[in-house]
């Protein structure tokens, strides 16, 4: 069995805490408040996936906390920093932040996803929906400028209402779209260790939401290729919660909790990580079998946990208010079964973001 040493365990004085690697074929839930050192402990099991196993990972980042995953921090072993030279972490960044571009090609989404990013219902606005039903005939290049000139050009009344709701919106203006570079899809499809994508720099709220959406479509239209992925959710409250109201939020939702129901058997697993978990969707929540806790002093959250994770027990979960910092309660499959309080060790690579200091 391969294990992953991510601490030492609360009630044995000191002894390594260790999770089963090979239980991460499960989908895994992973929870505390701001301040309990949820993301940072979440690095420590990433950093441990990456050393010692060969399971690709997508993180999707909206806070910028995983960014430096690539790095190693200043005074990691030697070994452990020429191997982390070569494990080859692709971080897509987003914004004006230097390095790879997070793009995502418009043409290449499907149908229903367009329609999401667009805002199109294909009964209350079926002409429009009729045109974007059919311009992939038409328009075969990445490039949203030739998009904008094929409706422009058309002589039609849905082609022209299709334009102006374009333009309206300021979706071709995107800074997601690929323009004929590389696309995320491209990235993911040569299965690097872990491709980070950093969704916190876009202009448009709407973006962070299509680049998810793009790339959970890909995954889960080539998923009969069933090559193995950990899909890691931060802030997954963003990403599928329990009442989406835009088309965006329905759609992105939807293909998540399809993932979680029936991702499994393809080798489609989800990390998914939250401060809120009465804030994630129910039908992504309760396909895990894996819980991470910590701190979390809300009660309606603390109900929700003892509901749906029968095998936590209900002595703990309900501690988890008072837990130190970096303190976690670990149950599920990645346990064997059984449930450990443990205080997670030091990461070996930098942290992304940093907090703000309050002025004095």
């Amino acid at each position: 069995m391969t294990t992953l040493e991510i601490g030492t365990l609360v009630d044995e004085a000191g002894a390594p805490a260790l999770l089963d690697a090979t239980r991460f074929n499960r989908h895994t839930f992973w929870c505390g408040q701001s301040g309990s050192g949820k993301t940072y402990a979440l690095g420590v099991v990433l950093e441990q996936l990456l050393l010692r196993t060969r399971l690709p990972l997508l993180v999707l980042d909206p806070n910028g906390d995983f960014v430096r995953l690539h790095e190693t921090r200043a005074g990691a072993p030697a070994d452990v920093g020429d191997r982390w030279a070569d494990l080859g972490v692709r971080v897509l960044r987003s914004g004006d932040a230097p390095g790879e571009r997070l793009h995502a090609r418009f043409v290449d989404l499907p149908l229903r996803s367009k329609a999401a990013v667009l805002r199109l219902d294909p009964l209350a606005d079926r002409d429009e929906f009729n045109v974007l039903l059919h311009i992939g005939e038409h328009v075969r290049s990445h490039e949203p400028e030739l998009l904008h000139r094929y409706l422009s050009e058309a002589d039609d009344p849905a082609h022209a209402a299709l334009l102006r709701r374009i333009e309206n919106l300021g979706t071709l203006g995107w800074d997601l779209w690929a323009r004929g570079e590389q696309s995320v899809e491209d990235v993911v499809d040569t299965r690097p260790r872990a491709t980070v994508m950093d969704l916190g720099g876009f202009r448009d709220q709407g973006e962070p939401q299509a680049a998810a959406l793009a790339v959970l479509d890909h995954l889960w239209a080539t998923r009969e290729r069933r090559e193995p992925v950990l899909v890691v959710v931060d802030e997954a409250h963003n990403i599928c919660p329990p009442d989406p109201v835009t088309p965006l939020e329905t759609a992105l939702t939807e293909r998540v909790v399809q993932i979680a129901a029936e991702g499994r058997k393809f080798g489609l697993w989800l990390l998914l990580s939250t401060q809120r978990p009465s804030k994630v969707h129910p039908n992504a929540l309760s396909q895990c079998d894996n819980l991470g806790l910590m701190r979390m002093s809300s009660p309606r959250d603390l109900a929700e946990l003892t509901d749906v994770f029968g095998y936590a027990p209900a002595d703990l979960v309900g501690a988890s208010p008072r837990f130190p910092q970096g303190r976690a309660l670990f149950a599920g499959g990645f346990t064997g079964g059984r449930a450990a309080l443990v205080q997670v060790g030091a990461r070996l690579t930098p942290e992304g973001g940093s907090d703000v200091r309050v002025p004095l």
